[in-house]
């Protein structure tokens, strides 16, 4: 677990909050030089980012990736869509979950796993506001229950 947390260079805290994750997948990114830089010095926000599937390619919108400082005439657009390497069977199946009403795919975390970048992606579904509540609720009780036990 400790290597996973060394690793983690962005996360999406607001994810859990606002949708239900039915199903996690791991996939790499493609990036050019200065946005690996960047990504590895944790210049990334996966805030509103999301997954679309165009002509069976899966690709990364919305995520921002901060120019590199030293990348001069060779850096990159920070919110330009980056391709996501899965194999097809795997696309074709994101594609069908997507097709179904409220299912969207959101990237949760962005890592490094044997020097290259990687990211978990969920398919996700939108929570109502009352399960939102629901769950702030119930994290509530466990943490009380907790304090209980331990004094």
């Amino acid at each position: 677990m400790k290597e996973k947390n060394e690793n983690l260079l962005a996360q999406n805290r607001k994810a859990r909050h606002d949708y239900f994750i039915k199903e996690t997948l791991e996939a790499g990114i493609a990036l050019t030089g200065t946005e690996i830089k960047s990504v590895r010095a944790r210049r990334i926000t996966l805030k509103d980012g999301y997954i679309q599937i165009i002509n069976g390619s899966a690709f990364l919108e919305n995520v921002h990736i901060s120019e590199y400082k030293q990348g001069n005439r060779y850096n990159h657009d920070p919110l330009r869509s980056r391709r996501l390497l899965l194999h097809k069977n795997e696309i074709r199946r994101l594609a069908k979950a997507a097709e179904e009403r409220g299912i969207t795919i959101i990237p949760l975390k962005v890592y490094l796993k044997h020097g290259f970048a990687k990211v978990l992606i969920g398919l996700a579904q939108g929570k109502k506001q009352y399960d939102k509540r629901e769950t702030i609720k119930k994290r509530d009780q466990e943490r009380e229950i907790r304090r209980k036990y331990r004094v």
